[in-house]
């Protein structure tokens, strides 16, 4: 606001004048709008009927003139430890980490020209301090902070894998930690991505698994559960460091649709002519713009073909859906062009059956990957799964044989779903749910003798949402299967006084922030059991951010400081 202000005052009663408050004469502000507004007939008026106070008015107005001093001061660089440019480093090693940049980006000549326009006296640190000082200290910040929440708690599961580089010679092995906190809220954190050197011997990482507990201080009383792949060396490694575990559900079932898919010759047959198809158009940027052009003509959606991984089943599902979606597209295509395959009429309609078979088992690996899955979905799932495989339907001719593999497939690799104390309750068959319920006691009672009748009490009446974790979805075949299950549960596995079922929906977490003072026993082991994720995409995701880490940019990055970036950046 102009100085001249101090003189006048806008009028009350119309606000296109103003007032002068030395001789209370009236003026025009220059206009009818506010657009219009200006100052200069009030200065014109100071001028001419206020000698002294507009002396005063011009002498404010006018700038002051910095002295020698201060101009120096302006121009001088700033002290490592002046508070701006500690802030300003800080800023810069969390964004580095953050954003996947090299730590050679403090040298990177454009970076340094946008600091020096922003703020001139910042003196950029050396890639090495960046390194040596920056990075270990904010990362020693953020371990002090996960170390202070896993205080917290007293029951954790963890996710563990083994990456290797493709661009450089390192091996690392992971360590995520999940728990739930007092208010039933899922806690993550990521704990390790350590060197592993050497042999993937089972005693070498059963040794590092328990030098990466030591480290974060949690005992192996503390261990609910460790997920991990079905390898032999990784099974035998938690068997060996006395730790309870389970495999991936998402990699166990990889391999049961692998063996279905191979199991009958026909259709890996048909699957190998739509990867060579895919391949064809992958490979030929002419190809593809004449398919895209053909999709242009039959006023459909223009759509890449997807090419599978063939140690990914989900992707081979996703090809043949493609496939199925540009069946009248590629019609057109090969009766103008060659290919180096041709689908027959059957091997179409086998394509389109396997797709069917597939789209539940596809369903469920997305609901068990997801951020919040946890391990009591596995034996609802796998219950609906085989139930939907023991169907027999007009459409199974020429599946069949595929359909009965999956079948037996699923069975073998979930055999002890029922039998394994860390899945629970519900949708068991009729032969181990009162063995599951057992059990629920005996941990009671375990868990706080002096709580024993209390636990008994309690134990007489669990309510329907312990154990089950059952995610809202649109309307599919799980679901229906689902619903239809829930409501097949027999009289005698009924208690006398149970909790009406929860809407599907609900959260299990929700359940029991809610009522862990009604049942406060049975509320700690919730806790426990449902810290248990049901798959170790965790571990996944992790090392996928690793290899925008350690890239052919970084390939000489330590392994110790890809880890520090990587706890980071995940936490």
């Amino acid at each position: 606001m102009s100085a001249v202000w101090n003189y006048f005052k806008v009028n009350e009663d119309d606000k296109t004048k103003a007032d002068c408050k030395l001789c209370s004469a009236k003026l025009s502000r220059g206009g009818s709008k506010g657009s219009a507004f200006n100052t200069s007939n009030l200065i014109k008026h100071l001028k001419s009927q206020h000698d002294n106070e507009y002396k005063e008015f011009t002498h404010a107005s006018k700038p002051t003139q910095p002295t020698l001093q201060q101009t120096l001061a302006r121009r001088e660089k700033m002290s490592r430890d002046n508070p701006r440019a500690v802030k300003i480093t800080q800023a810069i090693i969390e964004y580095i980490a953050l954003s996947d940049q090299p730590l050679s980006e403090v040298e990177n000549v454009g970076f340094l020209r946008l600091l020096h326009v922003l703020e001139p006296r910042y003196d950029v640190p050396s890639r090495r301090y960046m390194t040596d000082t920056e990075l270990p200290k904010l990362h020693d910040s953020v371990k002090k902070h996960i170390h202070s929440l896993l205080q917290a708690s007293s029951a954790f599961s963890f996710t563990t894998d083994i990456w290797t580089s493709s661009v450089s010679p390192v091996s690392l092995i992971s360590l995520t930690s999940q728990w739930i906190d007092e208010s039933f809220t899922p806690q993550r954190a990521i704990l390790h991505a350590k060197q592993f050197r050497g042999s993937h011997t089972s005693q070498a990482i059963a040794h590092v698994f328990e030098e990466m507990l030591q480290t974060w201080g949690i005992p192996k009383t503390s261990v609910h559960v460790v997920l991990r792949d079905n390898a032999k060396n990784m099974i035998k490694a938690m068997n060996d460091a006395g730790l309870p575990s389970l495999p991936c559900v998402a990699h166990t079932l990889q391999l049961a649709v692998h063996e279905g898919l191979l199991a009958q010759r026909s259709i890996a047959d048909a699957i190998a002519v739509g990867r060579k198809i895919v391949g064809h158009f992958k490979h030929s940027a002419l190809a593809y713009s004449r398919l895209e052009d053909i999709q242009g003509q039959l006023n459909q959606p223009i759509k890449r073909l997807q090419q599978d991984v063939q140690t990914r089943w989900n992707s081979t599902y996703y090809m043949l859906q493609s496939l199925i979606e540009q069946k009248r597209v590629l019609g057109v295509y090969v009766s103008e062009h060659e290919l180096p395959g041709y689908l027959t009429a059957h091997q179409w309609a086998l394509m389109e059956k396997t797709v069917a078979i597939l789209a539940p088992f596809e369903e469920l690996t997305k609901k068990v990957s997801s951020y919040d899955a946890l391990a009591s979905d596995v034996i609802p799932a796998v219950t609906v799964l085989v139930r939907l495989l023991n169907r027999e339907t007009d459409e199974d001719h020429g599946v069949k044989t595929m359909k009965a593999t999956l079948l037996e497939a699923v069975k073998k690799r979930f055999s002890d779903v029922e039998t394994n104390p860390k899945y629970k309750y519900r949708f068991f068959s009729n032969n181990t749910a009162p063995e599951a319920k057992l059990h629920l006691k005996q941990e009671l009672q375990m868990m706080s003798r002096a709580e024993a009748e209390e636990s008994r009490a309690e134990a007489a009446e669990p309510p329907a949402k312990l154990f089950l974790k059952a995610q809202a979805s649109t309307s599919s075949s799980l679901d229906t299967v689902f619903e239809e299950i829930a409501k097949e549960q027999p009289q005698a596995a009924q208690p006398l006084a149970a909790e009406a079922p929860s809407p599907r929906e609900d959260s299990p977490l929700k359940y029991w922030g809610v009522n862990k003072i009604r049942f406060p026993t049975l509320a700690k082991m919730a806790q426990k059991y449902l810290s248990a994720p049901c798959s170790s995409v965790e571990s996944e995701r992790l090392f996928s951010s690793v290899s925008h880490i350690i890239d052919e940019n970084r390939n000489r990055l330590t392994a110790d400081n890809a880890e520090k970036l990587l706890f980071l950046k995940k936490n």
